[in-house]
């Protein structure tokens, strides 16, 4: 009607550290049937893509942005392609997915320092997925001089906490967790979850971003010159290779590795192809925990008929030794074929 004001598109920021579960929620946004047409950003620190290989199809339109962490130097990025989505006007809302490195501070500052966005757009909700196993660890991490610790700031700028994991931890555990995220965060609500599974009605559209209580938390907020350091002895290790791989090889090896430096590999994934299947396995760690799952078990799509079967690792953390990684994921490569049960 004439008179009426447009309403803004709500706008989420969904973040948490690495591995905790954020890849899983947008999974959940992306195919549940809610009824919203849903614009996701979604960001990967890494060198080589594999979130888009995790994330389900859907008619949604994804946005992956892999050159870098959404709240440092791509932030112009950003704001170019939401100025692309808002110029489309065919979404009811914007998820922005970053990096489990990622500061939610300098994200959020985007819907209020470029007018044009802020005239379309309005922050619904800061969402910190936490992983209830291994939250504490990186609350404690002691970081260099002047640098964040962004386990602390995702929790401290949270409007929604989803406490995710909740089946791997025990009832004192989980007390814990919670005694220590109230302690950095009183405000927000906290919701427990498993496999990030959530009611979306508790954390889309819910206009919980509060601008007031940010700036009494960082009355730097606004600042755009505010200095945003990562912790650099953190890095990741890309491994891209075409071939098939033999499964005996493979599991011995990530095992190892994930003994031998799982507290210091605070995440790493992969899409595998192994020998004689036709099957695209995903591989995902977080410290010392693993899982193994493929498109035979509904997990991604089969490999198509002639694709290259092309293998995709990530590992992030502390101390990474790229030679070595791949010295022994190439020994994990078959050289000579089995013919596939899709070839028998």
């Amino acid at each position: 009607r004439v008179g009426m004001v447009a309403s803004k598109v709500p706008v989420s920021i969904l973040t948490g550290f690495l591995g905790s579960g954020k890849t899983t929620l947008v999974n959940h946004i992306l195919t549940q049937k809610h009824g919203r047409k849903i614009a996701v950003i979604e960001n990967e620190f890494g060198e080589v893509g594999i979130d888009d290989g995790l994330v389900m199809e859907t008619k949604e339109e994804i946005f992956e942005m892999n050159n870098g962490c959404i709240c440092c130097t791509v932030r112009g990025d950003l704001i170019r392609i939401i100025h692309k989505l808002l110029e489309k006007a065919t979404f009811e809302a914007i998820l922005i997915e970053t990096t489990g490195l990622a500061d939610p501070a300098p994200v959020a500052q985007t819907f209020f320092v470029d007018d044009f966005i802020k005239s379309k757009c309005e922050l619904d909700a800061i969402i910190t997925v936490v992983d209830s196993k291994h939250i504490i660890q990186h609350l404690d991490e002691e970081k260099p001089e002047g640098v964040e610790n962004e386990s602390v700031e995702q929790v401290a700028f949270a409007d929604k906490i989803l406490l995710n994991k909740i089946d791997l931890v025990d009832e004192e555990e989980k007390k814990q967790v919670i005694e220590r995220i109230t302690s950095i965060n009183q405000v927000a609500e906290i919701i427990e979850t498993t496999q990030s599974n959530v009611d979306l009605d508790r954390v889309l559209n819910v206009k919980a971003f509060d601008l007031k209580r940010v700036l009494e938390t960082d009355d730097g907020f606004l600042d755009i010159d505010q200095e945003h350091m990562h912790d650099q002895s953190v890095t990741s290790v890309g491994i891209e290779v075409e071939g098939e791989l033999d499964e005996r090889k493979l599991n011995m090896w990530l095992s190892t590795l994930l003994q031998e430096k799982g507290p210091e590999l605070f995440r790493s994934k992969g899409l595998l192809a192994i020998e004689g299947s036709p099957h695209r396995y995903v591989f995902q760690g977080v410290h010392m925990l693993m899982s193994m799952a493929s498109s035979g078990e509904g997990v991604g799509k089969d490999w198509a008929e002639g694709e290259p079967r092309v293998n995709k690792l990530v590992f992030i953390g502390k101390n990474l030794d790229r030679k070595e990684l791949e010295r022994n994921f190439a020994a994990c490569i078959v050289k000579t074929k089995k013919p596939r049960k899709d070839e028998c």
